[in-house]
């Protein structure tokens, strides 16, 4: 340990120190968490889960506690650029030297093998924790119920939404990635379900923990929302937010950032909620870096993610073609995520990613075999860019998704 010196090294030092890339368990981390003092974080935790949108309902409810004059911190993960994006504390990122301080002293007290997750995650809430806050936001990573976030009693958990992804961790149908998602809820504490046809599967699980009687507080702070041409309006059976500004970021994570809120024990300004609406903003969701042509960056990974993206490239007036860059995993479900762009009728551009799990595009390839739609093959995403933008009409739209390791060569090429 004495020659690792730099961020790059830890983290290649702690990649590889466990046997498995994901092994899903509380009992690691949380016997660390205690010698730490590690869980207690600040007085109010919010827990986030979900199988999308997490990152931008966290950048929301970051953005309005900040404008209102709280000190807030933030673990969110994976990073696009950089590591140390994985924690923020008062809208910024910390110096390597404090990440590299943090993670020395996680090594210098387990006594037990973690996976990178595990590791970075203690450290993250080392950080956290001895930033003394008002507030800490928690993404959970994989699931709820055994992720390390997962160790942490949040005074408020958040379900943003539910999909079918990591089947091989979660289970492959719904109730059972469902089940897995809403680990995270605490009896007696508000829990917010971003999608309301859950709620019925969300009641026949706590019936199964808990009985007839409902510990935790699911009921009390459903919500509502009503899109009309300029504004948008947001209620629960407390609150009222009339003529909302539509924010940049999916209204629908808008919603349940605004119902997280709401179940706060303190008031939150109007002023601060319209400011944040207007100005949060995540890099690599639906990012649009470019408008002649048309370049969008956007990491969804799933089928729940593209079909998303998909209706939002819908509403666009794209006179000309689509381009879709893509590059994934083989954790994901590859086929049912590219069949979402069918009716698009795209040029594709199909990349392979180096990196753990990556896949290559003559894979890509072997799950297009069905479609009519015109692709090439690349063997990185920056080659795919370029000619995509060679190729490319002023009238027409090139999206790079699929992942973060596509979108991120990409954002790292243009800045």
């Amino acid at each position: 340990m004495d020659k690792i010196l730099s961020l790059q090294d830890w983290l290649c030092y702690i990649e590889n120190l466990h046997t498995k890339s994901v092994d899903l368990g509380l009992d690691r981390v949380q016997d660390i968490a205690i010698k730490l003092d590690l869980l207690d974080l600040a007085p109010v935790v919010i827990i986030v889960g979900g199988t999308n949108g997490k990152g931008t309902t966290c950048c929301l409810l970051e953005n309005i506690l900040l404008r209102h004059g709280m000190s807030v911190g933030v673990y969110s993960s994976p990073h696009l650029l950089s590591y140390v994006e994985r924690v923020r504390i008062n809208g910024q990122f910390l110096l390597e030297s404090l990440h590299i301080q943090a993670l020395a002293i996680i090594e210098g007290v387990r006594s037990v093998s973690l996976t990178y997750f595990e590791f970075t995650t203690l450290s993250s809430l080392y950080l956290l924790k001895h930033a003394k806050l008002d507030v800490v936001i928690l993404e959970v990573g994989v699931g709820g119920r055994l992720d390390a976030t997962n160790i942490i009693n949040a005074d408020v958990s958040v379900v943003t939404n539910i999909g079918i992804d990591h089947t091989d961790l979660l289970g492959t149908d719904y109730m059972s990635i469902a089940k897995e998602k809403f680990g995270i809820f605490r009896s007696g504490k508000p829990a917010i379900v971003g999608d309301f046809s859950y709620h019925n599967i969300l009641r026949n699980i706590i019936f199964d923990w808990y009985g007839a009687v409902p510990f935790i507080k699911y009921d009390d702070w459903l919500f509502n929302i009503e899109i009309n041409k300029q504004t948008w309006r947001w209620w629960n059976q407390y609150y009222v937010l009339d003529l909302l500004p539509f924010p940049h970021i999916p209204i629908e994570n808008a919603a349940v950032a605004l119902a997280t809120i709401s179940c706060l024990p303190f008031s939150i300004s109007r002023k601060s909620i319209d400011y944040a609406l207007t100005t949060a903003v995540l890099p690599g969701r639906f990012q649009i870096v470019s408008e002649r042509p048309v370049v969008i960056l956007d990491v969804a990974h799933n089928p729940h993610g593209a079909n998303y993206l998909f209706g939002r490239l819908k509403m666009m007036n794209v006179l000309g073609r689509f381009r879709l860059i893509v590059g994934m995993l083989s954790s994901k479900n590859i086929f049912d995520t590219l069949r979402v762009f069918d009716e698009l009728m795209p040029v594709w551009y199909l990349v392979s990613l180096n990196c753990s799990l990556g896949v290559s595009s003559s894979h890509l390839v072997s799950c297009m075999k069905d479609t009519t739609s015109v692709f090439r093959e690349f063997v990185n995403v920056c080659d795919a860019f370029n000619q995509a933008l060679l190729d490319a009409y002023v009238e027409d739209c090139i999206v790079v998704f699929g992942s973060f390791h596509t979108v991120a060569p990409v954002l790292q090429l243009i800045h």
